[in-house]
């Protein structure tokens, strides 16, 4: 999703919870990862592995001039012929300590997290990595998390879209610029700005 689509997207939902709470989730993620110079964690679950969720995370690091959103996906199955960055399986999380941080991204039933994915996040948990939790709201998963946003599929945003806002928000600089500068990230958001308004009226 551009620019001029997440653009768009917020305009739509100006005036409800949804900006603000997908905010302070990538500040939460942001503030999480940048302190320790990375050793952010992405995981799924068996059935659900956030592949657009990752690649917009890489996008993200490299516009925003921010390398720790880079994320590890870490993959409930990993075969022999798997190029090395799909390579990480699940015993990573049990290699997870203080200073990094997993974020689990889960949706409903029957994809929801299972009892040994569980069980490692919470492991990672007790060895002191920050937990993150993005998902249709799930009970145990929610408990484990230092942080958690909440998509049950009773409402109007599906998860794609909140990872899509995430993953937006994460990428801002909320760093002062220095002046007489800009960043290509505040300039394309400009330009995003400018696309989407109406033209001005004529009189």
């Amino acid at each position: 999703m551009d620019a001029v689509r997440v653009a768009l997207l917020r305009e739509v939902l100006a005036g409800t919870e949804w900006l603000g709470a997908t905010r302070r989730f990538a500040g939460a993620l942001r503030s999480s990862v940048v302190p320790h110079g990375g050793g952010l964690l992405l995981v799924g679950t068996a059935a659900y592995e956030p592949w657009h969720l990752a690649a917009h995370l890489v996008d993200e690091a490299a516009w925003s001039g921010t390398p720790e959103l880079t994320p590890t996906l870490v993959r409930h199955r990993v075969l022999a012929t798997d190029p090395s960055h799909l390579s990480t399986g699940l015993g990573r999380i049990e290699a997870a300590r203080r200073g990094e941080t997993l974020l689990v991204v889960a949706p409903d039933a029957p994809d929801a997290p299972d009892p040994e994915l569980l069980t490692r996040v919470h492991d990672a948990r007790r060895a002191g990595a920050t937990v993150l939790a993005l998902g249709s709201g799930d009970r145990d998963l929610g408990a484990l998390a230092h942080e958690a946003l909440a998509v049950p599929g009773t409402c109007d945003l599906d998860l794609d879209t909140v990872q899509h806002l995430v993953s937006a928000a994460a990428g801002e600089n909320a760093l002062p610029q220095a002046r007489g500068r800009r960043r290509l990230r505040d300039r394309l958001s400009r330009l995003a700005d400018q696309l989407t308004s109406p033209p001005p009226t004529r009189w």
